[in-house]
């Protein structure tokens, strides 16, 4: 019941959030446009996401190696990463433990450990979101230093936020605070709480979460994570860029203007949201404003990246998810002699 609860909420959220989006959009010129877009570029886009999704898959596999005692079959992890996207398409903030489970049913991988690497790896991913930030920010300053402020008052009527940093402050203070006495009494009855099960299961699961994420620290091959870090991004950065190519309005937008959709972008689809829907229709199409773009077209465009996403994800996840019901487990300890399973 919680669960169909939180889903129903999220669900009600961004089916809010996309009659916002359209109802001042002209629907039959959006579909219209869609009729006359260049799906070659189209095309494009879903090589793209395929290399981006192989590419996240192997350096998983990088993360996996170290704690796992050998790295998984490509194949494996390719399918496990596109399961686990399907999955947060359905179910918001599902995608990691899907994926992490569908590795467990392919090669015995226990799931704490392998959900620890997924942590790591999204701090990573975290990391350079934050640096494409500043990046942009430095790029694009003029465009973007008065959008936040902006956006947020005319879109949500948030009056007076330059002057209400004292809020902030103390907001903050109050979460520390809650983090100072939860640490105390946390201190105090810790010993109580271990003869527990429940918690004992807890501190089992953190034990193995945390072993996946000091994985980092025993990479073999550090300079291939970074690599693939950054093939990711790029990647991530061409899917949508390419797009632009798909409609005469927005082909002449420039790198640039990639920049600023990538960040807005990756921020809509963090929403816990189904597929970033709504969040990632009002960023992105707030983003082409800043570029000339009108409503009617930056609400296509946008709507045009977040289909062709969807239309990918469904497709390979859907594919992946009947291969891995057909292929079940393979025992990776009986064809390696090095494994060991953690």
């Amino acid at each position: 019941m919680k669960n169909i609860l939180k889903y129903g909420i999220s669900l009600s959220i961004a089916a809010g959030l996309l009659w916002y989006v359209f109802k001042d959009i002209d629907r039959a010129a959006m579909f219209d446009a869609f009729s006359k877009a260049n799906y070659s570029w189209i095309a494009v886009s879903g090589l793209l996401t395929v290399v981006a999704h192989w590419s996240r898959a192997y350096r998983w596999s990088l993360l996996l190696e170290p704690v796992v005692g050998y790295r998984p079959a490509q194949v494996n992890t390719t399918l496990s990463v596109l399961t686990g996207y399907f999955a947060n398409l359905v179910v918001p903030r599902m995608g990691e433990v899907t994926r992490c489970g569908t590795l467990n049913r392919l090669e015995g991988v226990p799931v704490n450990v392998s959900f620890g690497t997924v942590v790591a790896e999204r701090i990573f991913d975290v990391v350079m979101l934050f640096l494409l930030i500043g990046a942009t920010f430095l790029i694009e300053f003029n465009r973007l230093s008065t959008f936040l402020m902006d956006f947020f008052a005319s879109k949500f009527n948030v009056s007076g936020l330059q002057n209400n940093t004292w809020l902030f402050v103390i907001a903050g203070g109050c979460l520390l605070g809650f983090a100072v006495m939860v640490w105390f009494f946390y201190n105090r009855y810790k010993e109580i709480l271990r003869q527990k099960p429940f918690y004992q299961r807890v501190e089992k699961f953190v034990a193995g979460l945390f072993e996946g994420l000091v994985s980092v620290r025993k990479l073999k091959n550090p300079g291939a994570f970074v690599l693939h870090t950054v093939l990711i991004w790029t990647m991530y950065y061409f899917m949508s860029f390419v797009l632009f190519f798909a409609m005469p309005q927005t082909a002449d937008l420039g790198w640039r203007a990639g920049l600023t959709i990538l960040i807005m972008g990756a921020l809509g689809m963090a929403a816990p949201v189904q597929g970033g829907a709504g969040t990632f229709n009002i960023l992105v199409g707030a983003a082409l404003a800043l570029y000339g773009i009108s409503n009617q077209d930056g609400a296509t465009m946008a709507t045009l990246m977040l289909f062709t996403q969807w239309f990918y994800v469904v497709v390979l996840g859907a594919l992946s998810f009947l291969i891995v019901m057909l292929k079940g487990r393979t025992s990776q300890a009986d064809t390696k002699p090095d494994a060991r399973m953690v």
